[in-house]
């Protein structure tokens, strides 16, 4: 069987391919309206192109589409080119060689296939082409439309979710093995087993890895492995079969044999197939193996490279601790070397006593005899620093006398000023003029009038004199030549 990685998000397709291409997509592509632009104004080819390309692949979608190979080409970059025909029509394709890497099987002309692509246009060419993302064999596509759904739903269940699985052990003294007594699988894991670690036992659990009832006898078997555990002393499960069609691998795709792997207490190996297979069971499987001789070797450590690894930590041990003898023997002679009787030790002692003392008293003398000169420096220093207190009496009397006379001049000065400014300010003053028998007349509404002619007879007015005011009517208004 044939299908993409686990890792890998397979898309589910909606319908058989018949039903799809049917539904005549490219119609409806172009049956919206496009892009706004002048009928009148040339096209360049490019964008024309552009466009077209622009509506085919959002108007169409990933679809199944099936026909005959024909015009097979594998470039050197190992991308696929060939043309997908059947008795009225033919389309050319293109498949890269990541996604070529992953169909199982290899392309060759004359091969009936279901191909799910996208259609586009290839600019460069101006061709129609599909871009296909995967092939599968014609008449597979019901069992892997079946696949697809059970795959969703029991991963939506959280049943294939990297966080659930377990860890193989990793010096397993028992493994189990569920397969066909008469499958070459069977003959291949014990072998490597035998090659690779002969000291491991080995229960098989038989069940057919094929036929109408072969998935209900796999699903019996892994549930009495894992009743058998303790009885049995099993640590690991092998769960595996080699390489078929997608009809004789159909037994691994199902339902309840992924949840008795899911439930099993034991961590199980998936080896189903060949390294392009994949079934249901790897994905519920706790480690998925490409073979069923890539399962026993994942299952049990190689014992003659655990033979190689021990001696190497051996040697290595040896190596660390004769050198750690060696460093502890110098740490010792070392030692040896410093001790001393405590009579020579407190010798030494009572010597390096005295010299201290002697030292001390040294640097008490030589300290103080150097604050005495530094006391004796300070004292010069402050003699020649002393004020001069005499004169600088006689400099302040100067500067107080100084002072008093230029106080004196300058009030007599600031006193004439202020003289002459009031002598000036006399002249200027309204209330002077008013003295001399003036008087200031101001209409009804406080202004004052200068012009005769401005009043009318009756107005009221008020006239200010020097002290006091008085209110009056006007009787007549004459002008200056009446």
């Amino acid at each position: 069987m044939n299908l993409p990685p686990p890792s890998r998000a397979l898309p589910t397709p909606r319908g058989t391919p018949d039903n799809t291409a049917s539904a005549n997509p490219l119609a409806s592509a172009f049956s919206a309206p496009a892009s706004s632009f002048s009928a009148s104004t040339p096209l360049p080819v490019s964008t024309l192109v552009r466009l077209v390309r622009e509506r085919i692949e959002s108007g169409l979608p990933l679809c199944w589409v099936s026909g005959e190979i024909s015009n097979l080409v594998q470039a050197a970059s190992g991308h696929f080119y060939f043309s997908l025909k059947d008795a009225s029509a033919q389309v050319r394709c293109v498949m890269f060689r990541q996604r070529a890497q992953l169909i199982g099987f290899r392309p060759e002309n004359g091969q009936r296939v279901e191909a799910r692509a996208l259609a586009t246009l290839y600019e460069a060419r101006g061709e129609f082409q599909l871009n296909v993302e995967t092939l599968r064999r014609n008449g597979v596509g019901d069992l892997y439309e079946r696949f697809l759904q059970l795959k969703g739903r029991l991963e939506s269940e959280g049943l294939f979710d990297p966080a659930g699985k377990r860890p193989l052990p990793d010096f397993p003294r028992c493994i189990g093995i569920v397969t066909s007594p008469q499958a070459a699988a069977l003959r291949d894991v014990l072998t490597t087993l035998a090659r690779r670690a002969p000291q491991v036992r080995v229960v098989i659990y038989p069940a057919m890895v094929q036929g109408d009832s072969a998935a209900q006898q796999l699903t019996a078997a892994i549930a009495l492995a894992g009743a058998r555990r303790a009885s049995d002393g099993c640590e690991l499960l092998i769960v595996c079969r080699g390489g078929g069609s997608l009809e004789d691998l159909q037994a691994f795709n199902d339902e309840a044999l992924a949840r008795a792997i899911h439930a099993c207490p034991l961590p199980v190996i998936s080896g189903v197939g060949h390294e392009t297979d994949f079934t249901i069971a790897d994905f519920a499987a706790d480690r998925r193996a490409p073979t069923p001789t890539a399962a026993a070797e994942m299952a049990a450590p190689e014992a003659a490279a655990l033979r190689a690894r021990l001696d190497d930590n051996a040697r290595a041990l040896r190596r660390s601790l004769l050198r750690l003898f060696e460093r502890k023997s110098q740490q010792l002679d070392g030692l040896t070397h410093r001790l001393q009787h405590p009579q020579q030790r407190l010798a030494a002692q009572r010597d390096l006593l005295h010299q201290q003392q002697r030292r001390l008293a040294a640097a008490f003398a030589g300290s103080e005899a150097q604050r005495r000169r530094r006391c004796a420096t300070l004292a010069q220093r402050l003699l020649l620093a002393r004020p001069e207190t005499a004169r600088t009496a006689r400099h302040v009397d100067a500067l107080a006398a100084r002072l008093a006379g230029a106080c004196h001049a300058t009030l007599a000065q600031q006193a004439a000023t202020l003289a002459r400014l009031s002598a000036s300010l006399t002249h200027l003053n309204p209330t002077a003029v008013l003295a001399r028998g003036f008087s200031i007349v101001t209409d009804d509404a406080g202004r004052i009038v200068r012009d005769s002619q401005s009043l009318e007879p009756s107005q009221r007015i008020t006239v200010s004199f020097q002290r006091g005011q008085a209110d009056a009517r006007i009787e007549a208004v004459r002008d200056e030549h009446s």
